[in-house]
């Protein structure tokens, strides 16, 4: 999963060239322009990086920095907004949308900063800045997208003589400002910003209630019976996390998702109820952390924001830039899946039934015994036990000899391991990387492992866009949240997670292999429902037989994994997908629901919406919940995915559509590597997206594969 900083109009100066001043304002403008070079020195946000690729100066970069840095950012960014809105010149390209992606330099560099550290390494300090801010940033980017003059020039501009990238930034801008409301009455664009402010404020008290609930809802474990069936560097982590937090014993950390990975290892049931129930009831305690209320508040004010700009639901205004366009599209799909997904769970459920039966547990299967019987089924099914597995995927073998190998072997980039960048965070490593005619492309940050200033979730960002206007490469991170091993111990991690490593390294590579002149369009500033696309289709190269056998090395003894393993493990591939998708599509359809709400009445308390919306939709199987519960549901109450989470469903349509393209001509070749880059990774959102699938693929993408991958049909 990803969380993906959306563009912002920002970037360099821009003052209008024709206008005049008298001798005593050119003296006032000389001083000022004096006093801010002082604090641009002083202040590592407020200047260009003299890091390779404008990297972060993260030595030098403090949280007393932020402050000034938004304050005077924001006060630069009005002056180049005034001054291309109010330009007595003509409206041209150059004059008006160049100076927009020109302008907002030092804000936009500072933002995006500062969003990377509050989501990977946050205190309390920039937490209270996060909160103060949104408002203030929600209300500036009102006055730009609301701005009437503005908005005029650039309904002004005439599309003739462009070029293909340039028509398509007209393009974007107009609807942007128009889903925006740029076309809406003077009291109704005072309504909307009030609403815009109030929203901003409220996710950013959802993120900071979640991150707070996810630190408290940690299970602490006194007696180190109740652990058995973990491994022994499992129960030193969990004492080292009690030790660190100041408690006796063993703390079990919260994951963002409902179920918790060490449900399939804990033996103690007792264990594995208290430790599921830690996880589904963090944020529901009536107590500072307990996110319904806000929940509620944002739903209401989406609803109301919805209806403002003349949509009957706030579902309906979001998508209109999507792929997907309409509600009716993205539910329809859903329901496509949901069904049979449904019907192979009741199976597998009857299949682990049987076989707590067989072993006389005397109960039902609950929600907190499913994933330790799925891994019991699966070991008598297709004798293939996680714990023999973990040896063979040690986590910096998986990332340099798996996905940079693959990325190697594909689109012939190569990788180089930085240690004289600064970092955020001792756990960050960086790699340099490079084009096949050796030239250097980008700088890509890794993050791998959880701490409570971290949220929750693996995603990819940026902290320098790519843009040929600016002269900017691209400077990519990819944060994950896997349990840090003992000192000296390797960090060895499950197939699942490896596959989550090549997932967020193909949101990377989409950054890297950005080819804009834009910042706009650059890179991964596309669609919810495409931008998964890149990153789902990167999680086939795990079990390439020649990438597998390559990074698949047993931690001690440095063989590679045996051919009867990986036959286990392929084998293996559709088993509890009723499940697993069971447990994705419900939470899309959740988020849907609270989205396309058309009236406040149809809002109800949020346990009780959200039980009803499962119910509604045939998501009958208690002891399938959905993979995120309301109440910590941060990509649609924190994140950017409200009303957009189908979009790993949309997007993987496409992925295994494309896969059987890759597949049938030829797999791991750099031709059909060449193409995926030219056709889907370089473009950004430099065209239409479902003309660029159809450019690499030369068809529409068919559901079909993805119902076959997940056995649903032959």
């Amino acid at each position: 999963m990803k969380g993906i900083t959306p563009a912002v109009l920002v970037a360099a100066l821009f003052f209008n060239s024709c206008a005049t001043t008298s001798k005593t304002a050119k003296t006032k403008t000389n001083k000022m322009t004096a006093t801010q070079e002082s604090k641009q020195s002083e202040n590592p946000l407020m200047r260009k990086s003299s890091l390779q690729f404008e990297a972060p100066e993260f030595d030098k970069i403090k949280t007393e920095h932020f402050r000034p840095a938004f304050d005077f950012g924001l006060k630069q960014h009005n002056l180049e907004i005034q001054s291309i809105a109010d330009n007595p010149q003509p409206a041209t390209f150059a004059n008006t949308l160049e100076a927009l992606e020109k302008s907002g330099e030092v804000l936009k560099r500072a933002q995006i900063i500062f969003g990377n550290l509050t989501s990977a390494d946050t205190n309390p300090e920039l937490q209270a800045l996060e909160e103060e801010y949104a408002s203030i940033f929600a209300a500036h980017n009102d006055k730009i997208y609301l701005n009437e003059n503005l908005y005029k020039r650039i309904k002004s501009i005439s599309p003739q003589g462009l070029d293909a990238e340039s028509k398509r930034l007209l393009e974007v801008y107009l609807q942007n400002f128009e889903i925006a409301g740029a076309g809406l009455s003077t009291e109704a664009k005072e309504e909307l910003k009030n609403i815009n402010q109030e929203l901003a404020t409220l996710s950013t008290q959802f993120d900071s209630k979640l991150l707070e609930a996810r630190k408290n809802g940690a299970l602490l474990i006194s007696d180190v019976k109740e652990l058995d069936g973990l491994s022994q560097d499992q129960i030193s982590a969990a004492a080292n996390a009690a030790k660190k937090a100041g408690h006796q014993g063993y703390l079990l950390s919260l994951q963002n998702t409902t179920q918790q990975p060490l449900l399939s290892s804990l033996n103690n049931r007792k264990t594995r109820e208290k430790l599921f129930k830690a996880s589904w009831l963090r944020a529901e305690k009536g107590d500072s952390a307990d996110t319904r209320e806000v929940v509620e508040k944002l739903a209401a004010l989406r609803l109301k924001k919805a209806n403002l700009l003349g949509k009957k639901s706030f579902a309906e205004w979001k998508l209109q830039d999507q792929m997907a366009k309409t509600p009716a599209a993205a539910t329809q799909l859903m329901k496509q899946i949901a069904k049979p997904a449904v019907e192979a769970a009741k199976k597998e459920q009857a299949e682990i039934q049987k076989l707590i039966d067989a072993e006389k547990g005397g109960f039902k299967i609950e929600v907190w015994d499913w994933n330790f019987y799925a891994e019991k089924v699966r070991k008598a099914k297709f004798d293939l036990d996680e714990s023999e597995t973990k040896p063979y995927f040690e986590i910096f073998t998986v990332l340099e000899k798996g996905v940079f190998y693959a990325a190697n072997k594909f689109y012939g980039i190569s990788f180089k391991k930085r240690t004289d960048l600064p970092v955020y965070h001792p756990d960050v490593v960086v790699y340099e990387v490079f084009d096949t005619d050796g030239s250097s492309l980008a700088l890509y940050y890794l993050d791998f492992y959880t701490r409570e200033s971290k949220r929750g979730g693996a995603w990819m960002n940026n902290f320098v866009e790519q843009s040929y206007l600016l002269g900017t490469k691209p400077v990519i991170t990819n944060c994950y949240n896997y349990a840090k091993p003992a000192n000296g111990k390797p960090s060895l991690i499950s197939f699942d997670e490896v596959e989550t490593i090549f997932h967020e390294f193909g949101h990377a590579i989409h950054g890297i292999f950005a080819t804009q002149k834009y910042p706009s369009l650059s890179g991964t500033n596309v669609p919810r429902d495409f931008v998964e696309f890149p990153s789902q289709i990167n999680e086939h190269f795990a079990l390439v037989p020649e990438v597998l056998k390559n990074y698949a090395i047993h931690y001690e003894t440095k063989q590679p994994i045996p051919q009867a393993l990986v036959d286990k493990i392929l084998k293996a591939r559709t088993f509890n997908q009723g499940y697993a998708t069971t447990e994705l599509v419900s939470a899309a359809m959740t988020d849907m629901a609270w989205h396309t709400v058309t009236s406040e009445q149809e809002l109800k308390p949020t346990l009780e919406f959200e039980k009803s919306t499962l119910l509604s939709n045939g998501f009958t199987l208690q002891a399938v919940p959905p993979r995120y519960h309301t109440p910590y549901f941060a990509h649609i109450w924190g994140g950017g995915y409200s009303a957009g989470y189908y979009a790993y469903l949309w997007s993987e349509v496409m992925d295994l559509d494309a896969w059987e393209w890759i597949k049938q001509h030829g797999l791991l070749t750099r031709e059909n590597g060449d193409r995926f880059r030219k056709y889907i990774l370089s473009v950004g959102n430099s065209m239409d997206l479902n003309e660029a699938y159809r450019n690499f693929a030369e068809r529409d993408p068919d559901i079909k594969p993805l119902l076959r991958s997940r056995g649903f049909i032959k």
